[in-house]
């Protein structure tokens, strides 16, 4: 029953690495709309009592590797442009 008891435990860390990545899209999606409305702010644009917020959003968006953020950006290209007329090549 060893063999059964490893096709088990496979399937299970199949169904998770599913879940796991599913969740990294979710969260790509995440910071691709955090970047692009940080992206999208002037120093006038939110009221002062959020700076510290917003501050503390980029500096995390500026730890992402290069092609972390471009693949969060990516993710909501769609999305992003749509609300703000954009193109998406833009």
């Amino acid at each position: 029953m060893l063999h059964g008891d490893r096709d088990n435990e496979v399937e299970m860390l199949g169904r998770e690495i599913e879940i796991l990545m599913a969740e990294r899209e979710r969260l790509l999606r995440v910071a691709g709309a955090a970047a692009a409305f940080i992206g999208h702010c002037g120093p006038d644009a939110l009221p002062q009592e959020s700076w510290e917020s917003a501050e503390a959003l980029a500096e995390n968006l500026n730890d992402l590797g290069e092609d972390t953020l471009r693949e969060a950006i990516d993710a909501v290209r769609g999305q992003v442009s749509e609300i703000q007329g954009a193109t998406p090549d833009e």
